[in-house]
């Protein structure tokens, strides 16, 4: 459901998280470790620059960093340039498909279409990157 550059915004968030303690990072570094394309890996940054997410510097030593710390960087924050959120179109290519006219899969998609929103919103960039993930829930096995 996320566009390339949405996609690559990800790994490249992911890889600066993941080597804050190194920061900057230079953005043919996240380039090569993430594997994108240095040019459009290099326009992806500077869209996450103009948007807060991101510092950068110049020079022998500059490159990338997070702005905030990586809990109070949502996915949606990394997102929001590049993806079109607030407008729902229609999957099947219905134009005249929304609340008054609903398509016939109007109300499932709306579902969808808000889960993702409510993941993106509620986790953040330190859930993904960083935190270990929560050992599963087992079931002891009954004794026979």
């Amino acid at each position: 459901m996320l566009s390339l550059t949405g996609e690559y915004a990800l790994r490249a968030i992911v890889y600066l998280t993941q080597n804050a303690h190194r920061c900057p990072i230079p953005g043919r570094e996240v380039a090569e470790k993430a594997g994108i394309p240095a040019k459009y890996l290099s326009n992806i940054l500077g869209d996450l620059v103009r948007h807060g997410v991101l510092d950068s510097s110049r020079g022998k030593r500059g490159g990338f960093r997070l702005r905030r710390s990586a809990q109070e960087i949502t996915l949606y924050d990394v997102l929001r340039p590049f993806e079109q959120f607030d407008e729902v179109r229609c999957p099947f290519g219905n134009d005249q498909c929304n609340e008054k006219n609903p398509c016939l899969a109007h109300a499932q998609w709306k579902h969808v279409v808000e889960t993702e929103r409510r993941f993106l919103c509620d986790t953040s960039v330190y859930d993904v990157a960083v935190k270990a993930p929560e050992p599963m829930n087992q079931t002891p096995e009954s004794e026979s």
